[in-house]
């Protein structure tokens, strides 16, 4: 396992916790392509590193501010190489009802954490959360108060240094009160040029009753990065959540996103946008668990893979016999640009209701030669009426976006890519 340097002070409660992440994956080891979820995560390269913890750096806030969407007034916990950065954290100017933290802070000071970090994701869903589980440091923690309306997104932004070569494990805890509006934003992001590291990161999210929340999660780090996270979400009676994804960095990338429907009338909608070039893998793991009647999910991701590069979704729907009136919708379209590019898009329905509408769909192909033929037919050179066509496929889903400044820098970045 990756050496650790430093702890966070540890009650009775976090060591044992500690101590069941350690002895798990003491036991299992980092996941091979024997294990079938992992089969497509070549993770090898990762087992062979055997990362030291990444050193402390300094960043300055003239380096961090392409990074922050041009909104210095959001509330914003800044984490470089994994550690939190008050310097560059903006948490002075809080909406009422909310609190932030950094989690080795608030395990100093708040006893509450105890009932829900560790307890949501099982130390045994994946080799890395066991990981991540024995060797967390430091992560964000963020509450929101019962009946608050939040107004402006708070923004946790995640910084790996130039220069860097180590292994950042991060944990964040989000808890949102029943009734409550908000909107959180995390950016995994490289400054400069940066060593081969790894990102490790697990994220806990509780919506309470009736509660509102849009979840931004944006991974654009080095090409010569591996980034693993897993975010899981409970929610409660009448929540609403929606979650967008997007991915673009990383030599390996993994994401799982599990949202357990934990009573009735809840919604989740879930987005993903996932860019692939030269020989990048980006692998999306979704899973909803349906356990209560009268739910809704909808789940719509989209790639587009260029190069030699190689994307992955497996999108997982569990319905329980409980789960009666359920309504579960499933989407993953790829675009291939290059005859080297490979996408593996597995959909898994598991339904044991019988008054369901639960439906599926993958789609993988290359650009539309029809559309391109219109295009050119007007005057508009081929690549151009190429650049045009890979853009509106991404832009329909970015269009799901509902935080502006978020939205327009998604665009721009998509139009980069396009354009190179």
């Amino acid at each position: 396992m990756t050496a650790v340097a430093e702890r966070v002070s540890a009650p009775a409660w976090l060591a044992a916790l500690r101590a069941k992440g350690a002895e798990r994956f003491a036991a299992t080891g980092y996941p091979t392509s024997k294990d079938e979820d992992w089969r497509f995560t070549p993770v090898a390269p990762i087992a062979r590193a055997e990362f030291a913890p990444s050193a402390p750096a300094t960043v300055t806030a003239a380096a961090l501010r392409p990074f922050i969407f041009g909104q210095a007034e959001w509330p914003r916990l800044v984490f470089v190489n994994g550690r939190y950065d008050a310097s560059l954290s903006t948490t002075g100017s809080l909406p009422a009802g909310m609190t932030v933290s950094s989690l080795a802070e608030a395990l100093a000071s708040d006893p509450s954490l105890e009932q829900h970090l560790g307890r949501h994701v099982a130390v045994d869903v994946t080799p890395f959360v066991a990981e991540n589980t024995a060797a967390f440091a430091d992560g964000a923690v963020v509450q929101v108060a019962p009946n608050a309306d939040l107004g402006l997104p708070v923004h946790l932004v995640y910084v790996t240094a130039p220069g860097t070569a180590g292994a950042s494990h991060t944990r964040n805890l989000i808890v949102i009160g029943q009734s409550a509006r908000a909107a959180l934003i995390e950016s995994y992001v490289t400054l400069g040029d940066a060593d081969t590291y790894l990102t490790n990161v697990v994220s806990e999210v509780v919506v309470g009753a009736n509660a509102w929340v849009e979840h931004v999660r944006i991974q654009r780090e080095s090409e010569k990065a591996y980034h693993v996270g897993l975010t899981h979400v409970e929610q409660a009676r009448d929540s609403h959540y929606r979650n967008f994804t997007f991915a673009m960095g990383g030599a390996i990338s993994r994401h799982d996103l599990h949202v357990r429907l934990n009573a009735a009338n809840v919604e989740a909608l879930m987005y993903g946008l996932y860019l692939g070039r030269d020989e990048q893998l980006v692998d999306n793991h979704t899973t909803i668990f349906h356990d209560h009647p009268d739910c809704r999910s909808w789940e719509v991701y989209k790639g587009v893979l260029d190069g030699k590069s190689h994307g992955v979704f497996n999108g997982k729907i569990f319905v329980t016999p409980e789960a009666q009136k359920t309504d579960a919708k499933q989407t993953n379209r790829a675009l291939l640009l290059s005859d080297t590019a490979t996408i593996d898009t597995k959909p898994q329905l598991e339904i044991f209701a019988d008054d369901v509408k639960c439906t599926h769909g993958a789609t993988v192909g290359n650009l539309d030669t029809l559309m391109e033929f219109y295009f050119r037919s007007r005057g508009i050179p081929a690549e151009a009426a190429r650049r045009h066509l890979v853009y509106a496929f991404c832009a329909e889903v970015i269009a799901e976006v509902a935080i502006e400044p978020v939205r327009t820098e998604l665009e721009r970045l998509v139009l980069d890519r396009v354009n190179e």
